[in-house]
């Protein structure tokens, strides 16, 4: 195979882009130059430390090639011909699209935009996993739904899912949106507002926080307000939350945007609802159960929230240390080795009274 084609051009000015996931990324910006074909103008720097690496400053006269004949990407700099008004490359303290601070977690090369309720190059993931069965499970706002409401102009950020209502003709108008579409839409928006605080802490998308951290956070703070308030030493006193996770949560709730979209959230009463179980209370702790079969009364998701909870810890697999098999209708191999166990076997009335003698 041949060698890709290289020239020698100069780098004029670096920009930086805002990637779904909020990943800020360096971008050159070249002196045209013809290189395999096609007149190259803009070539992509990766991240930081690929710029560290090269040991690039604007101004200066870079070789440029197509990787794989195709994409543009700075080989080397031509240091011996390095000009003395050359600038280094820094990287910016705010987002470029909506200013909120830019982090760069120690030992990452990926620096990242912080306001991800708000920033505009973010908004569909972010609105995407709000939506989400096991955040807020909004029931038929589904990615291309949210493509088009925000191509559309009727939302532009989470809150503003909430205020649909107010635009339902316009929601008629969208392709394949009919009276009954747009009326059930709103309706799952409307019951989302019930959703647990774990599913809003996990819907509200800070990185690095799941389910099971979210749930955990919850438990020990009891309130969002606590957990807004809470410093990085108070946040690394949560099960299963270190110093990384801890930064990134007293981050995003320091970033004016999130606490200006999460304020416009509580206005419309979304997220207002606490746990039943109060901080430190944790009846379950230590105790491992197994879901299988069809649930009936609850769903699965409802299930296993509830018992997390609780305190319990809710596995996939049954084994020896397996305390409680939850068994509905369709149970298999779960349930039989199980039975072969000789575990406790709970039917779904069982944990029903369980969950209630507790919660109540």
């Amino acid at each position: 195979k041949l060698p890709a084609q290289a020239e020698i051009t100069r780098l004029l000015d670096v920009e930086f882009q805002v990637g779904r996931t909020g990943a800020v990324t360096p971008v050159a910006r070249l002196e045209p130059v013809f290189v395999g074909g096609v007149t190259v103008s803009n070539a992509t720097l990766h991240n930081f430390d690929e710029v560290v690496r090269l040991g690039v400053e604007i101004g200066d006269y870079v070789v440029v090639r197509r990787a794989g004949d195709v994409i543009p990407q700075l080989a080397r700099v031509l240091l011996q011909r390095r000009p003395a008004d050359t600038q280094p490359i820094v990287i910016p303290e705010s987002c470029p699209v909506c200013d909120s601070p830019i982090e760069r977690d120690e030992g990452e090369a990926v620096a990242r935009c912080t306001g991800g309720l708000y920033c505009s190059a973010q908004q569909k993931e972010a609105i995407k996993h709000f939506a989400a069965r096991k955040a807020m499970d909004i029931d038929g706002l589904g990615d291309k739904l949210v493509e088009q409401l925000v191509d559309e102009g009727l939302i532009a950020k989470v809150s503003d899912l909430y205020t649909l209502k107010d635009a339902r003709e316009q929601l008629l108008g969208l392709e394949r949106m009919g009276e009954k579409s747009a009326d059930n839409l709103l309706a799952a928006i409307e019951k989302s507002k019930q959703a647990n605080l774990a599913r809003f802490l996990f819907a509200l998308g800070v990185r690095e926080v799941g389910e099971a951290t979210a749930l955990s956070l919850v438990l020990h703070y009891g309130n969002l307000a606590a957990i807004m308030a809470a410093d990085i030493e108070s946040l690394q006193g949560v099960p299963d939350v270190g110093p990384i996770v801890a930064r990134h949560v007293h981050q995003f709730f320091r970033a004016d945007h999130n606490l200006e979209v999460i304020g416009e959230l509580k206005e419309l009463q979304v997220g207002v609802h606490e746990e039943t179980i109060g901080r430190g209370e944790r009846p379950l702790e230590g105790k491992t159960f197994v879901l299988t079969g069809t649930l009936e009364g609850l769903t699965r998701d409802d299930a296993k929230a509830r018992l997390q909870g609780l305190g319990a810890r809710v596995s996939g697999s049954v084994s020896a240390k397996t305390d409680f098999v939850v068994a509905g209708p369709g149970a298999g191999s779960k349930l039989s080795k199980a039975e072969a166990l000789g575990l406790d076997i709970l039917d779904e009335a069982d944990l029903l009274t369980l969950l209630a003698s507790i919660e109540n």
